[in-house]
């Protein structure tokens, strides 16, 4: 878990947990929603033309909580794979399959507490594999509830499915550098480690007076670009959010200071 996800999961127990207690309200699909949507950001890999995102989700919640649901978690968990489907769509995220959602019973998670695991799985039995589901794909495809598989993910079928994800060996990516007085220059990401600051020993040197000397990192790590803050002064944003770590995607915007880096798709570099 990254450093942004695990404060988010401090905060959300710090405020969320004893606003339930104190005036008894019940988990709402939404809630379970966004957790899916923060999921899916957080575990997608970026290649040169896609971003692969998890096609299955287990969600653990509190017995109790679960209870709650009645009747309605039954069609729940459909209802989730659709918006999950959606989200993917609108974000023009590639799924390698529709995707799945499981709800469990989880003693170990306290109440008004909700725990989401992300993971690629095999495409459901009996479709072609490696068929993937791209922002304009069939929405018409049979439902998730018929593949083979428990909500902890272990096969209940006589044969099992492998699916390799394709990854390229060396993912590359572009950084279009917007300085403060509106000049432009570009860098291509090609898997080594780049830091962002105002010392000369950076990758990547600005001459920014709100950065720090060693204000950020770009590195690669399985399969796609993260951006780590370096516990700089004034801190590091991505999209107008202040971030410790993230996992960047095509046209995320970096704000250091005023100045700008948008990640763009490798295709768009032109010959040097």
């Amino acid at each position: 878990m990254s450093a942004l996800a695990a404060i988010e999961r401090f905060f959300e127990r710090l405020f969320e947990r004893p606003s339930a207690r104190l005036f008894r309200t019940r988990l709402q699909p939404v809630q379970l929603q966004r957790r899916i949507e923060r999921a899916m950001e957080a575990e997608r890999l970026s290649t040169a033309d896609r971003t692969l995102v998890p096609n299955r989700y287990v969600i653990h919640l509190n017995p109790d909580d679960l209870a709650a649901f009645g009747d309605f978690s039954a069609s729940l968990a459909a209802e989730l794979a659709d918006g999950a489907l959606v989200f993917a769509r609108a974000h023009r995220y590639t799924l390698v399959d529709r995707p799945r959602i499981d709800l469990l019973a989880d003693p170990t998670i306290q109440r008004a507490d909700i725990r989401v695991d992300a993971r690629f799985a095999d495409p459901i039995a009996g479709r072609s594999v490696g068929r993937e589901l791209g922002p304009d794909a069939d929405a018409s495809s049979p439902s998730p509830r018929e593949e083979t598989r428990d909500p902890l993910g272990r096969d209940v079928s006589s044969s099992t499915m492998v699916f390799t994800i394709p990854r390229p060996p060396t993912p590359q990516a572009r950084l279009r550098l917007i300085d403060p007085n509106g000049t432009e220059r570009e860098l291509v990401l090609d898997g080594q480690p780049l830091t962002i600051g105002r010392a000369t020993d950076n990758g990547l040197v600005l001459g920014e007076s709100r950065a720090s000397r060693h204000h950020a990192r770009i590195q690669l790590r399985r399969g796609t670009f993260v951006l780590t803050d370096l516990r700089s002064t004034n801190g590091s944003r991505v999209n107008g959010v202040g971030v410790d770590e993230v996992v960047l995607g095509i046209g995320d915007q970096i704000e250091i200071g005023e100045t700008i880096l948008v990640v763009e798709a490798v295709e768009d570099v032109g010959p040097a």
